[in-house]
């Protein structure tokens, strides 16, 4: 059965505007930079004497040099990859499923549709019927079976959940997965995606760059509008990432 994949929106800022430098997008997602560079722009090693192994990219991303590359589409497809990551299972070994995965759900950034979500688990399960050894056993391993139906596991769901999807299936809203008990969004329509507070709708950036000058959260808390809690957890998520 052929399936017609349904074209994204034009002149949308979620698809059309790099937002997101390589490190930013990295941060925002709780990855490694290094990790989130071999999704969005692949990959090929030729260990000494063996055959090339080569990854073509999972995540939107633009050409350059440098500066933003990474759409807001881009951070969401980098969200489910993050989900699959932090379940334990290997991206190398998935990334078959991955391109299946795309064209049956039949929309372009299948990875950022809400279709994923609805219907993912069902196709990588039944994807995985047709695999045999390591392939088979990784796309498994995303798959539980729950009140006889097929769902993304516990981890994966708990990502999937924190993304908000608009009217037409696509990625809307992001809760960024960084952070214990600060809700920390990245929104399209807000600061240029830039994660910023839920409450306050203050950039974390900004609030990070008062704090490094010299003020207290106390008067961050008052001037922002953001509990306390909020802005001691972003700082343990920025001090973790520096150390």
């Amino acid at each position: 059965m052929t399936v017609e994949v349904v074209k994204t929106p034009k002149h949308d800022i979620r698809f059309d505007l790099p937002l997101y430098t390589v490190a930013e997008a990295a941060r925002a997602l709780d990855v490694p930079p290094t990790t989130l560079s071999t999704w969005a722009f692949g990959y090929v090693r030729k260990p000494t004497e063996r055959r090339e192994h080569r990854g073509e990219p999972v995540v939107t991303a633009f050409p350059g040099p440098q500066g933003p590359r990474i759409p807001f589409v881009g951070l969401a497809e980098g969200m489910v990859l993050a989900a699959f990551r932090q379940s334990g299972v290997s991206l190398q070994r998935v990334r078959p499923a991955l391109s299946v995965l795309a064209s049956d759900i039949g929309i372009e950034h299948a990875l950022a549709s809400k279709r994923l979500y609805t219907d993912g688990a069902e196709l990588l399960f039944d994807h995985a019927a047709q695999l045999a050894g390591d392939e088979g056993d990784a796309v498994r391993e995303l798959v539980v079976i729950r009140s006889g139906q097929r769902v993304f596991s516990a981890i994966i769901e708990a990502y999937l959940r924190r993304i908000d999807y608009s009217s037409d299936g696509y990625a809307r809203l992001i809760r960024l997965p960084a952070y214990e008990r600060a809700e920390v969004v990245a929104d399209p329509d807000r600061a240029f995606g830039q994660p910023i507070f839920a409450r306050g709708g203050a950039r974390v950036s900004d609030v990070l760059d008062r704090f490094w000058s010299g003020d207290d959260i106390q008067t961050l808390s008052e001037e922002f509008g953001i509990p306390k809690p909020e802005i001691e957890d972003v700082l343990r998520a920025a001090s973790r990432r520096a150390a």
